[in-house]
């Protein structure tokens, strides 16, 4: 299947996502109608809704549409007004894990991505192993569930992510393209809004199969440069490419433990093995960070952090792993276990652009070695190579 693509495209899309962040932190409120947006006053609220969970969405709910008609279609559901930083807190997170997948990411909201991972597949033994490792990844680290559809290009890729909601993954390889799309009602064509559906409608266009029988001409007299889009997207061909329109400003790892963890030595490790991720992507983007930053999170549910800017930016397993591992110590947690630990860089400079100092001199070897490392585990798979100090960890 892979020679087959020539670009390979991801479109990234969270399943009723504040809704979804809302009843993962209120477990009572699963499998109920959950609607998040303005208060209804019993149907005499003003605003929209913001997010609809599935059962909601069963009797008709929707997001947009005003909180008063909501109401009435489901007077007997979960009535939630919107916690915006919660929700960015959770966005920051799997932002952060497709970050691990590719560095060319598109972010088209709070809870919907384009991912390229043209150049990325050969780090993974199928399409469809690299999608299900990234819903995996998602639902593992925060406990929700994306749908992910997998195409050629951004237009079809994005309906694909909408085929089997939720929780799923639609793949179309090049040679099906047309035939995925054929059935399809023209509303799924990126482009085609209500004024444009009901004009196609009065011309007994109701299937992209139907819209693509006419030619380009006659689409063009009728509909102008809107016409040319349209015998596009009813072909699927769409050349737009992935935009990653911010730099990245930081890179981290975290991990909440099963159990609260009062023990050292799992910190300690806990903490290289994410200082060894955290490096390797530093690494594979070519970049080098200066501040090195620890977050600890207690079974109470306080969370610290501590910073310490570098002299020199760096981008190895042990330098950043030192750093962090001298802040744990400036820690007095007292009877307190911890939840989370994780570890992050920022301060990132492109390490080509960085002049050679007494310390790149030093550390030759050490940085040499890493990316051989890397490259090994590219190859060989993630844990082929680790951190002999880790090797205990992993075994509890």
């Amino acid at each position: 299947m892979k020679t087959e693509w020539t670009k390979i495209i991801i479109h990234v899309d969270m399943d009723a996502f504040f809704a979804s962040v809302e009843q993962l932190h209120h477990p009572e409120w699963k499998g109920k109608p959950v609607i998040v947006g303005a208060d209804p006053q019993k149907g005499q609220g003003r605003g929209v809704v913001s997010t609809a969970s599935y059962e909601a969405r069963q009797f008709g709910v929707h997001s947009a549409m005003p909180i008063s008609k909501a109401y009435r279609l489901c007077p007997h559901g979960i009535y939630v007004t919107p916690h915006g930083e919660l929700y960015s807190h959770y966005s920051k997170q799997i932002f952060q894990i497709l970050h691990n997948f590719t560095p060319s990411i598109e972010v088209i909201s709070i809870d919907e991505a384009f991912l390229d991972v043209t150049g990325t597949l050969h780090l993974h033994p199928s399409i469809e192993k690299l999608g299900q490792e990234i819903k995996n990844s998602i639902r593992q680290e925060t406990g929700l569930t994306a749908s992910l559809g997998i195409a050629p290009n951004k237009s079809v890729a994005k309906i694909a992510s909408d085929y089997q909601k939720p929780d799923g993954l639609t793949i179309v390889p090049p040679p099906e393209v047309q035939n995925f799309l054929d059935p399809l009602s023209i509303r799924k064509l990126f482009g085609v809004g209500e004024k444009s559906y009901q004009v196609l409608h009065h011309l007994g266009i109701n299937t992209v199969r139907e819209l693509r029988s006419y030619p380009l001409h006659y689409m063009e007299d009728k509909f102008g440069e809107a016409g040319s889009h349209l015998y596009r997207m009813a072909r699927g061909i769409d050349d737009r490419n992935v935009q990653v329109h911010e730099k990245i400003k930081s890179i981290s790892h975290e991990t909440t433990f099963n159990t609260d963890q009062t023990n050292r030595d799992v910190l300690k490790n806990t903490m290289l093995h994410l200082a060894a991720k955290v490096s390797q992507r530093l690494r594979k983007s070519g970049l080098k960070g200066k501040t090195v930053q620890l977050k600890i999170r207690f079974d109470n549910f306080t969370t610290f952090t501590r910073r310490k800017t570098l002299r020199d930016a760096t981008n190895l397993t042990d330098e950043i792993y030192q750093i962090g591992e001298k802040m744990l110590g400036e820690f007095s947690s007292g009877d307190k276990a911890v939840r989370l630990i994780g570890i992050g860089v920022s301060h990132l400079i492109d390490e080509k652009g960085t002049q050679i100092s007494l310390w790149d001199i030093q550390n030759e070897k050490k940085l040499t070695l890493e990316k051989v490392t890397d490259q090994l585990r590219e190859k060989f798979g993630k844990s082929a190579i680790i951190h002999a100090n880790t090797i205990s960890f992993r075994k509890q």
